[in-house]
């Protein structure tokens, strides 16, 4: 949700910003624009919609600038529009600035600036913030930046240039993830490390409350009380192949298409089933704590919280410990109970999402041990959680997350075992568990085989006005994915419910232009759902099962079939995931959608 990025430095500028620009369009967006210096004046360009349109505007223009910022926007205030768009200058026009975030009370500091005569162009909450620095300015940028910072209520990542300064570029963060990689005679901004990778991957992380002057050779780093801030850098390991497409039509089918190499990756040097132990480094130090954990809380939105409800089942069934999904959303605002050894876990794709960090540090003031597991290495989340897991899932570029969701879960099912062989859960059935787990990134890969077979499906229903997903058990919270997933990108509107509940309301939907998708694997619940399905039989919906391969019974009752391979019953979800996945992206792309950047959506959602 949104994008900085900036330079200073002796190369042509234009270039490196529109590149970054690109790097970031994931994150989503429906602006964008950048400022240079030149001259001792401005160059200003900015346009509503994708980055083509900006290089429309600058028409081939290169330029001999070589400092400058630009910002790809996400709308929270005002509409999507050419004014609106960042980079916002001050009223005397010698000062650019770019903002992620949101200031809670700019309405009130727009009031009192307005008051003394500046005027506004813009329906932003940022325009204020960069009026307010020309207000405290009396010849020394740091010095305003800090006056006008002290004044704002909310969150902010900036990166600020003034004309009369044309050899430094100032940044703060709170709240919203920024960046200063180190190159040498250049340095360069970023709230996303994919948009500097490939020229630099030495960092430093900013954390909330930090500020920083970033010059062609350095980088001078403190805090509003204006201490001095000594922060080593940190080398990260990051392939630039992670954020191609790699020879796919979208980020979104290439990335579910690498699930058997992400799990993979997940469970490596993790699940050791020869001897039946789970091992998660990131959590060597907590070991003592999570043996005498009481309550287990996880914090997640979206896909995450998704994956929170299948790490619930896995829990509770092998640990014997209650646990509570939380949307992360609402944690804080319900005044939580958390009793003594309770440990709450962040889950984020990104590692920062502002209300999965909000839920994670209020979880913290009350004393919970504060965990997290994220994709993304040396994320807010990640560094201010207490111990964590990474995914090792590699760049997630697509808005709508797949492999990410699938790691979480194997993650979770770790984590699971892990307190499992705390609590004395046997070593046989650990083992069991692990093989099965070792199993699945080949069960996947036979499934991703049935791609073709899906598509021919999609084709089908590409036209459908409503879906419904059901399921039970451990597969109930992959229909509320499969929903999530085809609502994201195909703007179809689709719901997931538990099989039982389609009694208490839903039933009323179905008729024969009804899709209904059923999860009807093998396990517990499956004579249950097979007495679901018949329900919407006797309706007239149209039935698509997703099943095991040897099951002829549910075959006889469906319209459509998606077979795929058995497993442990805890450890269908990651398999039943998949197909619903491919379901979702043909029907998205038959549509003609922008699968990868779908409407109004944004892949780091960095505001609350």
């Amino acid at each position: 949700m949104c994008g900085i990025i900036g330079y200073i430095g002796k190369r042509k500028v234009i270039p490196l910003l529109l590149q970054g620009l690109k790097r970031m369009e994931y994150r989503g967006y429906d602006s964008s624009g950048i400022a240079l210096i030149h001259d001792q004046k401005f160059q200003l360009y900015k346009q509503k919609g994708r980055i083509e349109e900006l290089e429309k505007v600058l028409n081939g223009t290169a330029g001999d600038a070589s400092v400058g910022i630009g910002h790809t926007r996400w709308a929270t205030h005002g509409e999507p529009s050419v004014l609106n768009a960042h980079p916002h200058t001050s009223s005397n026009g010698k000062i650019a600035l770019i903002h992620n975030g949101i200031i809670e009370n700019y309405s009130e500091l727009r009031k009192a600036l307005a008051k003394k005569g500046y005027k506004f162009q813009s329906q932003t909450d940022t325009e204020t913030l960069v009026h307010l620095i020309q207000e405290f300015y009396e010849g020394d940028l740091v010095n305003a930046v800090l006056r006008a910072l002290r004044r704002l209520e909310g969150t902010y990542g900036i990166a600020v240039l003034h004309v009369d300064e044309p050899d430094r570029i100032v940044v703060a963060r709170k709240g919203s993830p920024l960046v200063v990689g180190i190159g040498e005679g250049e340095n360069f901004i970023a709230s996303d490390l994919a948009a500097i990778v490939e020229y630099t991957r030495d960092v430093i992380f900013l954390e909330d409350g930090e500020l920083g002057t970033v010059t062609t050779d350095n980088f001078h780093h403190f805090n509003l009380e204006e201490s001095v801030i000594k922060r080593k850098v940190t080398h990260i390991d990051f392939n630039l192949d992670q954020i191609e497409k790699g020879g796919y039509k979208h980020f979104m089918l290439k990335e579910i298409m690498e699930q058997p190499q992400t799990l993979e990756n997940t469970m490596r040097g993790r699940a050791l089933d020869d001897i039946g132990e789970v091992r998660l480094g990131g959590l060597i130090r907590r070991l003592d704590e999570l043996k005498d954990a009481e309550r287990i809380m996880l914090l997640a939105c979206g896909t995450s919280y998704h994956s929170g409800l299948v790490g619930e089942y896995m829990i509770e069934e092998w640990a014997r410990i209650p646990v509570e999904v939380e949307y992360a959303s609402e944690f804080r605002y319900r005044n939580p109970i958390i009793p003594p050894n309770t440990v709450a876990i962040a889950i984020s794709q990104s590692g920062e999402t502002a209300d999965t960090l909000a839920a994670l540090r209020e979880a913290q003031a009350r004393n919970a041990l504060g965990l997290s597991i994220v994709n993304t290495v040396g994320s807010t989340i990640a560094r201010e959680s207490e111990g964590g897991i990474y995914l090792h899932a590699g760049h997630e570029i697509g808005v709508a997350s797949t492999k990410a969701f699938t790691s979480q879960v194997t993650v979770l099912a770790l984590f699971a075992l892990l307190l499992a062989q705390q609590r004395d859960f046997p070593t046989d059935k650990i083992k069991e568990i692990l093989g099965e787990l070792r199993r699945i990134p080949s069960l996947v890969e036979r499934i991703l085989k049935k791609d073709r077979e899906i598509f021919e499906i999609a084709k089908i229903f590409s036209r459908a006005s409503n879906f419904l997903y059901l399921a039970r058990g451990p597969n109930f919270p992959v229909a509320l994915e499969g929903a999530l997933k085809l609502k994201e990108i195909s703007y179809i509107h689709a719901e997931g419910y538990p099989a039982a509940e389609m009694k208490h309301g839903p039933i009323a939907l179905i008729d024969r232009m009804m899709p209904v998708v059923f999860i009807a694997t093998r396990d517990k619940t499956y004579k249950k759902v097979i007495a679901n399905i018949e329900e919407v039989r006797s309706r007239g919906g149209t039935i698509i099962a997703v099943v095991n391969e040897d099951d002829e019974e549910i075959m006889e009752l469906s319209d459509y079939v998606i077979r795929i391979p058995s497993c442990h019953p805890m450890l269908m979800p990651i398999l039943t995931a998949i197909p619903l996945q491919l379901l979702a992206y043909h029907i998205a792309n038959l549509l003609g959608r922008d699968v990868d950047k779908p409407r109004n959506l944004a892949k780091s959602v960095t505001v609350e």
